[in-house]
């Protein structure tokens, strides 16, 4: 059985860090793209971030370029989000997702796999 499987994120003070993890189960994680989108209440789900097949070029979207960084461990099939100087604005469910591309665009990619989604909370 395919899954994402999500930990991390919960609460934090305006300025401060979380961060976010995602095991891969039951695909060749290599083979795929990881990222992270966000939805926040009442707003349309929002790409964030992504990192190419192997260990290639990343992607940011410019909300949150310079503050959160991604990045994966294929030996351990995961994949972990950074979020440094956190904004109330960032707060929202945040998503994992598998895909076959990552880049400019990243909003409209299609995605293979998605996981069940993980609340991150930032008070002003």
């Amino acid at each position: 059985e395919v899954q994402l499987v999500q930990s991390g994120g919960g609460m934090a003070q305006d300025g401060g860090s979380l961060e976010l993890s995602c095991a891969g189960v039951g695909f060749s994680f290599d083979d795929l793209s990881l990222g992270w989108f966000r939805q926040a209440p009442g707003k349309e789900r929002e790409a964030v971030s992504c990192i190419s097949r192997g260990v290639g070029p990343s992607y940011y979207s410019d909300s949150v370029k310079g503050r959160f960084h991604i990045s994966r461990h294929n030996a351990q099939n995961t994949v972990h989000l950074v979020m440094d100087s956190l904004k109330p604005e960032d707060t929202a469910v945040y998503y994992c997702a598998a895909s076959e591309t990552c880049g400019p665009g990243y909003d409209a990619t299609p995605i293979n796999y998605w996981g069940l989604g993980t609340q991150v909370t930032v008070s002003s």
